[in-house]
């Protein structure tokens, strides 16, 4: 699933495009927005909130979210299309550009009360103009019962951490995903390195190792592979708690305790 800075890379991608155009065609397959026409309206900007997408178009919003495998793409004018004609769920064409939105697990038209309950629903935006880290790691104690891992993933405390940074943001703190979120030593350290972590990722390739190449990440998807740092075997497994999502975790047994 894509985290936070890939949602910010994909806004920051679309708004360079489409800021300031009109749509010269619209074309929504979803069958409750199919008869929506957007043309002629002119795309005032495209944001990032957590691991949504907003794009304005006067008092219409499209919100989409991409879950597990969407993707957004921009084309020329008769280039051919990277992925298959039939995933697309929504087409939007300027004089110059087209912009296809593929696979999008959430795909709406909104109104501006429609936007802001949908807002409404998310955390402190790590990669937000009005990020709050006071407010995110009130959130995170809130329930100090919970795993940290199930926290930090839901996005009504913070928005923009996935599985990736779930776990990498655990084994950079020395601790295991499965550890109450309320025995966590100094969270306000871990929110701030969530922080750090995804801005400086936001418009680059994703790595938390400072490697660009090789070892990108310190646990995650290194499951029967050495610690970067103490050479132990990474471990892994599904991880949640009752009434929660299970998550693949990593973690190594050494570093994290």
């Amino acid at each position: 699933m894509p985290e936070g800075d890939t949602v910010y890379q994909t806004a920051h991608t679309l708004n360079r495009v489409l800021a300031g155009q009109l749509l010269t065609r619209s074309d929504i397959r979803v069958p409750r927005y199919a008869t929506v026409d957007l043309s002629g309206r002119m795309i005032a900007d495209v944001i990032s909130r957590g691991k949504h997408l907003f794009m304005h178009l006067g008092d219409a919003t499209i919100h989409s979210h991409l879950k597990m495998e969407g993707s957004w793409h921009v084309y020329k004018h008769g280039t051919r299309w990277k992925r298959p004609a039939y995933q697309a769920r929504i087409v939007l064409e300027t004089e110059t550009d087209v912009a296809v939105g593929f696979d999008l697990g959430t795909l709406e038209v909104l109104d501006a009360q429609g936007e802001a309950a949908a807002s409404a629903r998310l955390g402190p935006d790590l990669l937000g103009a009005d990020w709050d880290a006071d407010e995110a790691v009130r959130r995170l104690l809130a329930r100090p019962d919970r795993m940290v891992s199930m926290a930090l993933l839901d996005q009504h405390n913070l928005a923009g951490i996935g599985n990736i940074y779930m776990n990498e943001l655990c084994y950079l703190r020395g601790v295991l995903p499965t550890r109450p979120v309320g025995e966590v030593e100094h969270p306000e350290k871990m929110v701030a390195l969530a922080h750090r972590l995804l801005d400086a990722n936001k418009l680059r390739p994703r790595t938390t190792t400072g490697r660009t190449r090789g070892d990108t990440t310190w646990v995650y998807g290194r499951e029967g592979k050495p610690c970067l740092r103490c050479g132990t075997l990474i471990n892994d497994g599904l991880i949640g708690g009752a009434g929660e999502f299970e998550r693949h975790g990593y973690w190594c047994p050494h570093c994290q305790n």
